[in-house]
């Protein structure tokens, strides 16, 4: 099969940012969330302690609202998970839910000083309506509860979607556009002290930036004041168990930054 030329790329990403406006205005959605800042942290920043729990200046540094989808009426009001959650209802906004079994929120602590983000869920999640119940969230388990030394309830862990995506193929641009604000609400609810994005599409979706995941793990990032860190997900380990070896490399930044004895 000929690989495809910038000009074909071009056009399919267009093609799919069109279809992605279509659908969303068709759902009665008129905005979008505004651009996210992804930056590096000063090097002479990485060595600062961080205690485990949010300071009053940190909580102050919220990421900009999640567009116009709770900017009005009683969505303006989802401060809580359970809100935004009210909000989603029996999501209807993209063609995931056409398959789905369940949507798969979230769960964890609502005020963790940690969260990690995944691409979506496969179909142990799709059943059980929880993010990493897989294989791949054995592993995720491991790292927290053996790697880190905490309990899986001591962190928040979700999705860029919250609906399995077909044969858990990867997720399309405007199926990401329309679960995105929802990811987008869920950080602001928590205010984490530490993102960690697992795998390609979580660390691309938050940091507006399509280098590989192979480049930008092991680096700190900001978002809206929030440090985050990219890794590879704990799917790609299953595949590559030689390479997790980096990720526990991650994981131990993380550590430090939380103030985790390795």
């Amino acid at each position: 099969m000929p690989s495809e030329t910038p000009q074909d790329e071009l056009l399919a990403l267009l093609a799919s940012v069109r279809a992605t406006v279509e659908h969303l205005r068709g759902s009665g959605v008129s905005g979008f969330p505004r651009g996210l800042r992804s930056s590096r942290v000063p090097d002479e920043d990485r060595d600062r302690p961080v205690a485990n729990l949010r300071s009053p200046k940190q909580a102050a540094a919220a990421p900009a609202p999640a567009g116009d989808l709770f900017a009005d009426g009683e969505r303006r009001g989802a401060n809580t998970l359970e809100d935004v959650r009210a909000v989603i209802g029996d999501c209807q906004r993209c063609k995931l839910c056409r398959g789905r079994t369940h949507i798969v929120f979230g769960v964890g602590n609502p005020a963790a000083a940690l969260m990690f983000v995944g691409e979506g869920p496969g179909r142990d999640e799709d059943l059980k309506a929880e993010p990493f119940v897989g294989r791949a969230g054995q592993l995720l388990t491991e790292i927290i509860t053996k790697g880190m030394k905490l309990r899986r309830e001591d962190v928040y862990i979700a999705n860029v979607v919250k609906c399995r995506p077909p044969e858990n193929r990867n997720p399309e641009p405007d199926e990401i556009a329309a679960c995105e604000p929802f990811l987008i609400r869920q950080i602001e609810v928590i205010q984490p002290r530490v993102l960690v994005a697992l795998g390609k599409f979580a660390a691309q979706t938050l940091l507006r930036d399509k280098t590989p995941i192979s480049r930008l793990r092991g680096r700190w990032f900001d978002y809206h004041g929030i440090k985050l860190m990219p890794t590879l997900h704990p799917a790609y380990l299953l595949r590559n168990p030689a390479d997790k070896k980096l990720v526990w490399a991650d994981v131990k930044m993380v550590m430090q930054e939380l103030g985790l004895r390795p």
